[in-house]
């Protein structure tokens, strides 16, 4: 496939024809001079070394270089690089278990955020494997697909809560079998099911879905997450623990038997998780048993450039321009290579093609090397080479999803979709396009902005409609929107109604309160009134005894002295 790069350029070829017609009046008044000074067929005779036809030719190869040049700047490319990639390693499906009873504490932070954890630790070990990740309760569905991708999956690892299935229970038998259909179809391959559940299996089945799994190549490993001793389940949203029908609180205790025959079974080891084991390494150790297999895997990487071979024609036109002269002379007497006026053409010309050649090969040598960094887990300085791819070209599509690549491996989540953003304008190919449109909708997802990642996945889908994995992601993505509206829906309500509760609360303890104090001062006057009577009769009856002492003692003329 033949493509420009940057077609915006090729506008600029409207100045071939333009100055073809500025060249042909030109000439033509020229041939009117000329006329005027006599017989056309006397003139040349006079002139025997003006050449009528090479001025011509050197015009038109200069406008074919012009035209060579402009083609240069747009960047054509052939094709495009395939790069064979070659991995050795085994895949894995993970099913974890998201009942209710993994809320529980007695494993540090709780079960589900233990499970979880560790997870995330087995996803970064990874180098060359697959994974893929199953939830189920009492009803199991695919929640990542077997894929390469670990960024990816480690965004959906953060998304699971038990609230993504509302039937609840332990069908641990339904994950088992649906995580059998869920690898691929390469043989000799190591293939391994990680079940981590508390083993409180409510189905039944388990047991037989594991044998049959390790008939077809299979080893089921089993982790027990939880104590058997029990504890109590304690809801996040609540803080209060779950009760039965009769209200006595629900222990959940992890089943050893029937996760250690459930590996059995299945031909895998049961590991015990809880605060003390070390079942992180012991996982590790158990897969590293598992045969390995090289696989190839056939990835994109860019158009090969192809604007060597035009600058090479025009670098070639240039020097036979310079080189034909205007005047006929056998002997070469007056050959004038290095005329001031073609040495300036040649040297602009020149100069136009290296700073063409110059851009073209910096800027896609800034994202082989962010490449390089990026598969060797160095996303800082990877960062940095896309930064500077762009800098160089800022229409560089490529380098812009990959810089919202690298990005995303950082968490940078809102500097990422921006890049994306701009790959999706600036991308012309279709598939290319829709993986950075398939990027923002996993990126808005994680981040729960439902409509936005819907939205991305149907534009990805309508550039790529053959991507099952974004048809799945758009149609969990569209179950995940429904609860979250149903959820904002009921909470309005009662906010409302807890309003309307504190409104009717607060206008009854004003009206009690100004009632009150309609009613204190009345009250207050009254007992002020009674206490100054009160005090008005004792003061009078205290005046009436002592006159009456007074009376009664004999008078006396002898005064005191006055010491």
């Amino acid at each position: 496939m033949f493509r420009f790069e940057d077609p915006a350029y090729l506008y600029l070829l409207a100045a071939v024809p333009v100055l073809a017609l500025i060249r042909f009046v030109l000439a033509r008044r020229q041939r009117r001079r000329l006329r005027r000074f006599g017989d056309p067929a006397l003139l040349r005779q006079l002139m025997p070394g003006v050449s009528r036809w090479r001025p011509d030719a050197k015009f038109w190869l200069l406008e074919a270089v012009l035209a060579l040049l402009v083609v240069m700047l747009a960047r054509p490319q052939m094709g495009t690089k395939i790069s064979h990639e070659k991995r050795t390693g085994i895949e894995t499906i993970i099913a974890m278990d998201i009942s209710n009873s993994m809320f529980a504490e007695d494993v540090e932070p709780s079960r589900l955020d233990r499970s979880k954890m560790m997870v995330e630790n087995l996803v970064d070990n990874f180098t060359d494997d697959k994974v893929g990740l199953i939830v189920f309760a009492g009803d199991a569905f695919v929640q990542l697909p077997i894929t390469s991708d670990y960024v990816s999956a480690k965004m959906f690892l953060s998304d699971i809560s038990p609230s993504m299935i509302a039937t609840q229970g332990t069908d641990v038998a339904r994950a088992i079998e649906m995580a059998t259909h869920s690898f691929t179809q390469q043989q000799g391959i190591g293939k391994a099911i990680i079940v981590i559940t508390d083993g409180e299996d409510h189905e039944g089945g388990a047991v037989e879905a594991a044998e049959a799994a390790r008939k077809k190549g299979m080893r089921v490993y089993v982790l027990g997450v939880g104590s058997p001793k029990g504890s109590p389940i304690r809801m996040p949203d609540t803080g209060d623990y779950i009760k039965d029908n009769a209200g006595n609180t629900v222990m959940s205790a992890l089943n050893e038997d029937m996760c250690k025959q459930i590996a059995e079974a299945g031909g895998g080891a049961y590991i015990h998780v809880d605060n003390n084991s070390n079942a992180q390494e012991q996982l590790n150790s158990e897969l590293d048993k598992l045969a390995k297999k090289e696989t190839s895997s056939t990835i994109y990487s860019d158009y090969d450039e192809q604007f060597q071979a035009f600058g090479l024609i025009a670098l070639l036109l240039l020097i036979i321009e310079t080189c034909l002269l205007d005047r006929k002379n056998p002997l070469f007497r007056n050959v004038r290579l290095f005329a001031r006026r073609k040495k300036a053409v040649a040297m602009a010309a020149l100069l136009i093609a290296s700073t063409a050649t110059a851009m073209a090969q910096s800027d896609r040598q800034y994202i082989r090397d962010g490449n390089r960094l990026f598969r060797a887990g160095d996303y800082a300085r990877a960062e940095v080479a896309y930064r500077k791819a762009i800098e160089k070209n800022p229409r560089n599509p490529q380098a812009e999803f990959n810089l919202g690549n690298a990005l995303l491996a950082q968490k940078k989540d809102s500097a990422a979709i921006t890049s994306f953003e701009a790959a999706t304008k600036l991308e012309s190919n279709s598939l290319r396009k829709a993986q950075a449109y398939h990027n923002i909708g996993v990126v808005c997802q994680g981040h729960k902005l439902y409509a936005e990642a819907i939205e991305a996945y149907k534009a990805a889908l309508r550039l790529n409609p053959k991507d099952d994995t974004t048809r799945y992601n758009l149609e969990l993505c569209k179950r995940q929107q429904r609860k979250q509206q149903q959820q904002q829906q009921n909470k309005p309500k009662e906010d409302k109604d807890n309003k309307q509760d504190g409104q009717d609360k607060n206008k009854k303890d004003k009206d009690n309160k100004q009632q009150q104090q309609k009613q204190d001062p009345e009250k207050m006057s009254k007992e002020n009134a009674e206490q100054l009577l009160n005090a008005a009769v004792q003061q009078e009856k205290s005046t009436q005894e002592r006159m009456k002492k007074a009376m009664q003692q004999p008078r006396s003329r002898k005064l005191q002295k006055n010491w």
